[in-house]
């Protein structure tokens, strides 16, 4: 697996030896780490900093005094931080049934204690290729609509149509103009857009959704 770079691994247990020993085992790999003995002063990290632009994974302990690492993992589930931030549950035997059913509500994976370090790792690396693979594609989604903004009306229509498969004489007697004028504008699109043919232009746009 390729490195992941500027990564956090972030901890939340309450457990000061489990915390420890993961901030240790992480760095032994090279993968930075921030550790929260509580939910709480982790969402309260959380809701002081601007939105996640670098990768991350979240190791989250399932019973803490306080708010649960299950009330924490609703709370990001509802804000939709999931996708960015993949969540591997710490649990104790007693808790898999319930560590299984959050796999299923968006949870990552769990690591039921005492875990195999090289499992632990693998997850986590895995988990970080997510973040950033999400994260890449949210930035490439920012950005089309940033190219999209920067379209004329006119220039959307001639865009519609040309990803339609429309060529430019159809185009000119759909929108009323000339050929010309769609060629020009076909080549404003294209430069807006930052692509060198329709089929570029269509698969752009595909994949982003």
């Amino acid at each position: 697996m390729e490195p992941i770079t500027n990564a956090t691994v972030y901890i939340v247990d309450d457990d000061a030896s489990v915390r420890e020993a993961l901030a240790w085992l992480l760095r032994s790999r090279r993968l930075p780490s921030e550790s929260y003995d509580s939910a709480e002063a982790f969402d309260a990290m959380l809701q002081s900093r601007s939105a996640q632009r670098q990768p991350c994974c979240l190791l989250l302990d399932v019973r803490m005094p306080g708010m649960s690492g299950l009330a924490l993992f609703d709370q990001l589930s509802a804000r939709g931080a999931l996708a960015t931030m993949p969540v591997i549950f710490l649990t104790g035997h007693a808790d898999v049934p319930t560590a299984v059913d959050t796999v299923k509500r968006g949870a990552f994976d769990f690591c039921e204690k005492p875990f195999s370090d090289n499992a632990l790792v693998d997850r986590i690396e895995q988990a970080l290729a997510q973040s950033t693979e999400r994260l890449t594609q949210l930035r490439a989604r920012s950005d089309l609509q940033v190219r999209l903004g920067e379209l004329t009306d006119r220039e959307r229509d001639v865009m519609d149509l040309v990803v339609a498969g429309l060529p430019n004489k159809l185009i000119a007697d759909q929108l009323d103009i000339s050929v010309r004028t769609v060629e020009v504008h076909r080549s404003r699109v294209f430069d807006k857009m930052q692509v060198k043919s329709a089929v570029e232009l269509a698969n752009l746009l595909r994949g982003a959704g």
